[in-house]
């Protein structure tokens, strides 16, 4: 009995441990600058299937100049929501050669699909905003190391 019991206990404390590092934002992905227009742009990069799933989900904060890109495998539709989500994001969804197809305001907590109109390989997140304020639409084109210019 005594041996189920620590059984038990351990297996408790490694499912609330799994459980709390589920909620954790990552912010120790390799980064790479865009440019567009005459602003630039620090990239969190999120290219692995995990690092797309987590994305900026319990992120409290982030910088102006800074956003998130995915890169996915294949152009294909892209679809993106918000859940666990709490900063209000704007998605840029980006053809290959870099310019911008269209953007999708994201409200914190939903679960409302934002997507892509054609088929794309990148979608660049940044704070609710910033390319308004920027004066920056769609048909807009980003320099990167990974556009086919």
């Amino acid at each position: 009995m005594k041996k189920i019991l620590s059984f038990l206990l351990a297996a408790s404390l490694t499912l609330m441990s799994l459980g709390s590092t589920g909620q954790t934002p990552q912010t120790q992905l390799s980064r790479t600058p865009l440019s567009i227009g005459m602003f630039q742009i620090d990239t969190q990069v999120a290219q692995t299937p995990e690092q797309r799933e987590i994305g900026l989900m319990f992120r409290a904060q982030m910088p102006q100049a800074e956003g998130m890109i995915f890169i996915f495998e294949e152009p294909t539709k892209q679809c993106f929501w918000m859940k666990n989500t709490i900063l209000p994001l704007t998605a840029a969804f980006i053809a290959n050669d870099g310019t911008i197809v269209n953007l999708a305001d994201m409200q914190p907590q939903t679960t409302n699909p934002h997507c892509s109109t054609k088929p794309v390989r990148f979608v660049l997140e940044m704070n609710q905003g910033w390319f308004t304020k920027k004066g920056i639409k769609a048909g807009t084109k980003f320099k990167g190391v990974m556009f086919q210019h």
